[in-house]
């Protein structure tokens, strides 16, 4: 598994029902103190660097509002 870039979040899609949050087992999203267009508290990013990639939070989100970017690693093919 490579290194996570980025976690996305659909605002649109979210329904602000944190199951996210709750799944996370590093604590790398929280709640947003912000209301979204739709009118509820959207997950954020608290610290991308806790983000281990396991993708629960995409996993359990029942409105497809979240997603993880994970990026390749540079692995030299020559080595050895």
């Amino acid at each position: 598994m490579g290194r996570v870039k980025k976690i996305h979040v659909n605002e649109v899609n979210c329904k602000g029902c944190e199951i996210c949050v709750a799944v996370c087992p590093r604590g790398a999203i929280e709640i947003s103190p912000d209301l979204s267009k739709r009118g509820v508290y959207p997950p954020r990013v608290r610290d991308l660097s806790r983000c281990t990639g396991c993708k629960l939070c995409e996993l359990h989100c029942p409105d497809f509002a979240i997603a993880i970017e994970v990026g390749s690693e540079n692995v030299d093919s020559k080595a050895g």
